[in-house]
């Protein structure tokens, strides 16, 4: 195996840098907002497709990356990406984000609660970074969210709306509350208005400790309008994009890494247990010990539904293990850490500082030929698992 130094900071910069100049080359169409469908060698396909979560990620990482690294052209490509969302994926009418464009033109329009979750979150590092207009957004985004989904007889979210948003879709889901306690953490960071910290704390414990109390101390995916657990839902599509059936061990460890983001903030006493529990129970149950690298999905008996390799998951892993390495002083956490790198670095990276492959099959073979997807893949889970191991090991 090669020997690289994955808890050099020197490293972490490294990549960071790299896949954002990546995607400052190849990915800004200059028409409005970002391609999203990306070959490895930077040309792109379907330019017109804008999907709401991928131009959010994107011009959060230009802008949370421009801001740490003092760099005033990914600041520049912030604002871009920023605009397209405020002009073009925002529809003043219905006070709603079109979910995909076409270029100017809307071609799906449901409300996603999760969509929402990612304008907060975008807003959020925009305004963290002091870009004109980042704040008034922040709270537009925050009371639609308010309006239109939280429902505090539950202290969660709900997930889709219609477009006119006359009707509520009865699902309810973990995902959107999941990122949606990430944009509240980020908006506490980036305002220091308590709110949304208390809002992250809300959604975490209820999803956390709550909703476990049924599923042996895991958090199940699917729920019905009164957030009793649906076992079925999706029983027969385990590798839906967005609603999986299954545990997820991904989502596992990015709670972990929540949990721990407010720590930093709010000392509660479940926290830091909460998420090595966690932790412990994703690398249990989905690392391959054959093959390397966490597994996609395992089912409530703790046997694997789906081995597909993703690279969010290997990338939220490795930040949590991080995380809790530096906060509980077990070494473990940092062996973990660097099995999840070994991996990723053979295998989703090919030992370069490029774009990881989005999905590899058990035995690692390269699963789709796009390292960007719209809605899927746009390497914002890398680089800010990568910010998180900065602060882990600064």
């Amino acid at each position: 195996m090669t020997t690289v130094p994955f808890r050099d900071p020197q490293f972490i910069d490294s990549h960071i840098q790299q896949l954002t100049e990546f995607y400052q080359t190849y990915a800004i169409d200059n028409q409005g907002g970002f391609f999203q469908s990306l070959f490895p060698n930077g040309q792109h396909q379907d330019a017109g497709k804008k999907q709401l979560v991928s131009s959010t990620r994107l011009t959060w990482v230009f802008a949370t990356a421009g801001r740490h690294y003092q760099r005033p052209e990914w600041l520049a490509l912030a604002e871009h990406g920023m605009k397209y969302v405020a002009e073009q994926h925002f529809d003043a009418t219905r006070q709603g984000f079109n979910w995909v464009m076409d270029g100017q033109h809307p071609i799906e329009q449901d409300n996603y609660c999760y969509g929402l979750a990612f304008v907060v979150l975008m807003y959020a590092g925009c305004l963290k970074s002091g870009l004109a207009g980042a704040k008034e957004g922040l709270y537009q985004a925050f009371d639609i969210m308010e309006q239109r989904f939280w429902q505090p007889e539950h202290g969660l979210y709900a997930d889709q709306a219609s477009p006119d948003w006359l009707s509520l879709d009865s699902y309810r889901g973990q995902n959107a509350n999941m990122h949606a306690c990430e944009a509240m953490i980020a908006a506490y960071e980036a305002s220091q208005d308590s709110q949304f910290l208390q809002r992250a704390i809300t959604i975490a414990d209820n999803i956390c400790r709550r909703q476990t109390a049924t599923t042996n101390g895991l958090i199940w995916e699917h729920y019905n309008q009164n957030w009793q657990v649906d076992w079925e839902y999706n029983k027969n599509d385990p590798k839906n994009l967005y609603k999986p059936w299954g545990f997820q061990p991904g989502h596992l460890t990015e709670w972990a890494k929540l949990l721990l983001q407010i720590n930093k903030h709010s000392q509660l006493d479940w926290l830091v247990t909460s998420a090595e529990h966690l932790f412990q129970q994703a690398w249990q149950f989905a690392w391959d010990e054959q093959y390397g690298g966490l597994v996609y999905g395992f089912d409530p008996d703790g046997k694997v539904c789906d081995d597909d390799k993703y690279f969010w998951v290997q990338a939220e892993s490795l930040a949590a293990a991080a995380m809790l390495a530096k906060v509980t002083g077990n070494e473990q956490y940092w062996q973990h850490y660097d099995q999840l790198w070994q991996y990723s670095w053979q295998h989703f990276c090919g030992e370069k500082h490029q774009p990881w492959w989005r999905v590899l099959t058990r035995d690692n073979q390269v699963a789709d030929q796009l390292i960007a997807s719209p809605g899927a893949k746009i390497d914002y889970h890398t680089i800010g698992a990568c910010f998180e191991v900065l602060n882990a090991i600064a």
